[in-house]
């Protein structure tokens, strides 16, 4: 037998056990409700489908991008509302080195690993472990050997569940079973303050608590350095518009923030978000040590929820994770979990409105 044609079949059966993997499991909904604050979910993906809380006057609207069907979910290119993984953001070359042996993965983004490869997690059936609506949801996935080229077994757990009024706490947890691999989950939701279908999101006001970046060539693969934000359009060390400096750019932001905390067992603030029509407010906590800040560029009429149609700027997602490409840049963070380890991302959003 050639050796593509070994290599095809080897990737074919990998493809025919992720989907014996997946066809017991049926794709469902679960809600969480706590008062005027609601969340709707399903477990393709773990994802966010919406999330509802009222503005300063008391009106209800959903504050988050998606779509109206599974189908769409599956189609999906732009991991709306998403648990992305094994590995979250990009892996340059599609390809890591980790014990001496040299890993090939996917390859799904100008020549780089993307959000865990062609089917990562944000595409896989979750299983349900725990539902109760005025409380919380568990899902959980068995990432098996091998899976878009990752090593070992991984099983990963996320829980959804309110706290408090308007508050959300998600809580990610990834336990490697019979090999070191490189872990880094992400929550991939799309936020607009005044409405998923309120147009752009650039008078919304940001914080941003860190005061370095992690630059990126043009395919967006870190370059190694570490960067100030002085002097720069990425400077969010003071509140300010998201669109008052974009234009410095090219085209929108997309970008690691190193984010400035001491302990990383727990949690910190790492970005604050305002509407000043809507009044709505969200903080996010963390337990992590960077943030990307994406103001959703590659959005062009794209057909979202309730006949919505959303172009460039309509939401923003602040992703919580460790740095990209680490597995690359031995003096970046390791993301690498070995077995007895247990890696936990813990994140906490506080909504209000005034």
């Amino acid at each position: 037998m050639s050796k593509v044609l070994l290599i095809l079949c080897i990737l074919s059966g990998l493809l025919l056990l992720a989907q014996a993997h997946d066809h017991h499991k049926k794709i469902k909904f679960y809600q969480l409700e706590r008062e005027n604050f609601k969340l709707n979910l399903t477990n393709y993906g773990a994802t966010i489908i919406s999330v509802i809380t009222p503005d300063k006057h008391g009106k209800l609207a959903d504050i988050v991008l998606g779509y109206d069907s599974i189908d769409s979910y599956k189609n999906d290119t732009c991991y709306f509302g998403a648990i992305i993984g094994r590995v979250a953001n990009r892996i340059g070359g599609a390809k890591f080195t980790l014990d001496g042996k040299t890993y090939k993965l996917p390859v799904n983004d100008h020549g780089n690993t993307l959000h865990g490869g062609t089917r990562g997690f944000s595409d896989v059936v979750w299983s349900v472990e725990s539902h109760k609506k005025h409380s919380h949801v568990t899902f959980s996935y068995d990432s098996f050997e091998n899976e878009e080229g990752f090593p070992g077994k991984l099983k990963v757990s996320v829980t959804y569940k309110l706290v408090g009024k308007h508050n959300l706490f998600v809580k990610m947890i990834a336990k490697a079973v019979d090999k070191a691999t490189p872990v880094n989950l992400a929550q991939h939701t799309y936020w607009n303050l005044r409405g998923h279908n309120s147009g752009d999101i650039l008078s919304h006001i940001v914080q941003i608590f860190g005061s370095h970046i992690t630059p990126v060539d043009e395919v967006l693969i870190p370059t190694g350095e570490i960067i100030s934000v002085k002097g720069t359009p990425y400077d969010f060390l003071e509140p300010r518009k998201i669109g008052s400096k974009i234009h410095d750019l090219p085209g929108l932001y997309d970008m690691n923030y190193v984010l400035d905390r001491s302990f990383q067992k727990h949690l910190s603030k790492s970005v604050e978000v305002r509407d000043p029509v809507s009044g709505r407010k969200m903080e996010l906590w963390s337990n992590q040590l960077g943030l990307q800040f994406y103001t959703s560029g590659q959005l062009n009429a794209t057909k979202g929820k309730d006949g919505a149609i959303y172009h460039k700027y309509a939401g923003i997602a602040l992703e919580t994770q460790g740095f990209p490409d680490s597995v690359n840049y031995p003096y970046f963070p390791s993301q690498i979990v070995k077995p007895g380890e247990i890696y936990e991302h813990v994140m906490l959003y506080r909504l209000t409105a005034s």
